[in-house]
């Protein structure tokens, strides 16, 4: 319901352009999410509660767990079952999504391994906002000296 909403103002020509846009990429990636749908409304729901919607207009990943906070974090831990222990997460709008999934999800899961985070080293790479965080412009007066 609210996975649908996300897209209910889309019209078919506009989902018909993306598609069209979508199936000149090389990527197999993109390929395989076109695959997953056929560019349709009605086959959107591609496993319990995996929704492929967002993928009908954007390209990239373009799935998401969709239902209620206890049938998400069942989705999840059945993910985790088979190995998996590492989420990317992310609804529309951002931030109110991001808070909605803390006050829904996060009740229903084994969170024991955030105690570890602090000591996790999460900036390991050379970009973006990794210079940023891990090095600092000299003091103005420090480098003319």
């Amino acid at each position: 319901a609210a996975a649908d909403e996300l897209i209910s103002h889309l019209n078919d020509d506009t989902i018909a352009a993306a598609q069209k846009i979508f199936a000149r990429m090389d990527s197999v990636g993109q390929q395989r999410m076109a695959a997953l749908h056929g560019g349709r409304r009605d086959k959107l729901e591609i496993s319990p509660n995996l929704w492929a919607g967002v993928g009908l207009v954007r390209g990239g990943a373009g799935t998401a767990l969709v239902g209620d906070g206890p049938t998400v974090a069942a989705r999840i831990k059945e993910y985790q079952a088979i190995g998996i222990d590492t989420f990317i997460m992310s609804g529309y709008p951002h931030l109110e999504e991001s808070y909605r999934f803390a006050e829904l999800v996060f009740p229903h899961l084994n969170t024991s391994r955030a105690d570890n985070v602090a000591s996790l080293r999460v900036n390991t790479g050379p970009f973006g906002e990794t210079i940023a965080n891990e090095y600092r412009p000299l003091d103005k007066q420090a480098s003319q000296s």
